[in-house]
């Protein structure tokens, strides 16, 4: 496993992480069980996966819970914990309360990484507010670091020049190959200032797995209403993944292991893509210590250029 610094903290995490918003009860299917997502961390970590990522909002707290339980398991030590502060709760003694309820959900005494989950647009509650009771957290040593997540250019300065102390070291955005809004603003400035992405629905929630097509379509809450997997989107998908399927035959590969590669390209970018069960686990760590080559990128961008999706 290769392992990379997390913005300028100083820490040290796996190059692909595990994201845990598959552990908020059934929103995700049927098939989400508490006990196999415990095994999955257990997994990652056994085959070098160290970072694992959460949030109150996934499943009003459950996420939290069912880390809390791996972390117990495998080791508080052994963990690089990120959590996310839900978009609500960012007034200076709410979020300080936020907190507290997360440590005691995951049990533990320090959270490696909390990210406001995103930019409050209806309370408009102002950043200064919210970066102080972040940094309050940072002095208090109850966090070691401080992230963002769907923030824009405009947000992060807003929320770096509230900060005295310390600096936010990453933005945790959505980011795959059929997802690249970020490319035009958020990810050269995160690159120019040291901040790391963390690239949340690295494979388009599932889209970029060749498990999806119009007849088979993903049938969970999360999914069902994502206008990605419409009947339109799914046949300009569907030009792509031969080409996937292709490097990843050569590779000894999936076409998911492939589509989450094509992330590290860019040198700053940590994908947390989900694990139901030991084996998405297995296949996740399979991202790592390689690397696509210039051909194989120009093939993926050649056909990347043939799609047009459609949000509408």
């Amino acid at each position: 496993m290769e392992y990379v610094n997390l913005g300028k903290s100083g820490i040290k995490v796996s190059i692909i992480g595990l994201g845990a918003w598959q552990a908020s009860g059934k929103t995700w299917g049927a098939d989400v069980e508490d006990e196999n997502i415990v095994k999955a961390i257990r997994r990652a970590y056994e085959l070098g996966i160290n970072f694992i990522d959460t949030a109150e909002a996934y499943g009003n707290g459950h996420s939290e819970e069912v880390v809390g339980k791996a972390v117990k398991e495998i080791g508080r030590e052994n963990l690089v914990i990120a959590t996310k502060v839900h978009g609500a709760h960012l007034r200076y003694n709410e979020l300080l309360k936020a907190a507290e309820h997360s440590l005691k959900r995951l049990g533990i005494k320090e959270i490696d990484l909390y990210q406001v989950h995103w930019p409050d647009p209806w309370e408009q509650i102002p950043l200064k507010h919210t970066m102080r009771a972040m940094e309050q957290l940072y002095k208090e040593g109850k966090i070691r670091a401080i992230g963002v997540s769907n923030f824009a250019v405009r947000d992060l300065e807003e929320a770096r020049k509230h900060l005295s102390v310390t600096d936010i070291v990453s933005n945790q955005v959505r980011y795959n190959m059929l997802q690249r809004e970020i490319e035009e603003e958020v990810l050269p400035y995160c690159k120019r200032e040291s901040i790391s992405i963390i690239a949340w629905s690295p494979i388009a929630q599932g889209a970029l797995t060749g498990k999806y097509n119009i007849s088979n379509k993903p049938s969970d809450d999360v999914r069902r209403g994502n206008k990605l997997f419409s009947d339109y989107n799914l046949r300009e998908i569907s030009k792509l993944i031969p080409v996937l399927e292709k490097i990843a035959k050569a590779r000894n590969k999936t076409v998911a292991q492939v589509a989450l590669n094509w992330l590290l390209r860019e040198g700053n970018v940590i994908p947390i893509p989900g694990a139901k069960n030991p084996r998405q686990a297995e296949e996740n760590a399979g991202v790592a210590d390689w690397r696509l080559t210039s051909q194989e990128l120009k093939e993926i961008e050649d056909a990347l250029s043939k799609i047009s999706l459609d949000y509408f």
